[in-house]
């Protein structure tokens, strides 16, 4: 009885499919760390729900990153650049509204949740906006990848 059980572990752990591909070929994961205090004017939009803030220092992201509070107590921060091509002239996307447009092939994004909302049905293979961590103390947003 143990042999067999040994075997089906075995038979289902060779049949797990590893799938490396879920990693955007477009953008690179770069390391870095910014800290966003609320009380400064430049800032000031992400003290209420659903008003986005671009932060375009320079080693933050590949061309900076986009922060949104979406509840009382949760902000996200997707980069900046367009994830679905390599980083170009056209590639640095633009807010509108709650959503981010990358004016190279007109893609529109969701700030709430990162999702590509016009995903063209061609066959080819989209990306969502890559995300970066956030946490936040006291009236400091912390965002990093």
């Amino acid at each position: 009885m143990m042999r067999y059980v040994s075997i089906l572990l075995l038979l289902l752990l060779l049949s797990c499919e590893k799938n490396t591909s879920n990693r955007n070929p477009f953008l690179q994961e770069v390391s870095f760390r910014f800290e966003l205090n609320l009380n400064l004017p430049l800032y000031n939009d992400l003290n209420n729900i659903g008003n986005p803030v671009y932060v375009g220092n320079t080693g933050v992201g590949t061309r900076g990153a986009f922060v949104m509070r979406t509840s009382f107590d949760t902000f996200f921060a997707f980069e900046a650049s367009c994830p679905n091509h390599a980083p170009n002239s056209c590639s640095t996307m633009n807010i509108q509204g709650q959503n981010v447009i990358c004016s190279c092939e007109n893609f529109e994004y969701n700030l709430f949740t990162g999702e590509h909302l016009n995903r063209p049905d061609d066959g080819n293979r989209y990306y969502d906006l890559l995300f970066y961590r956030t946490s936040q103390s006291g009236n400091t947003v912390t965002i990093s990848n």
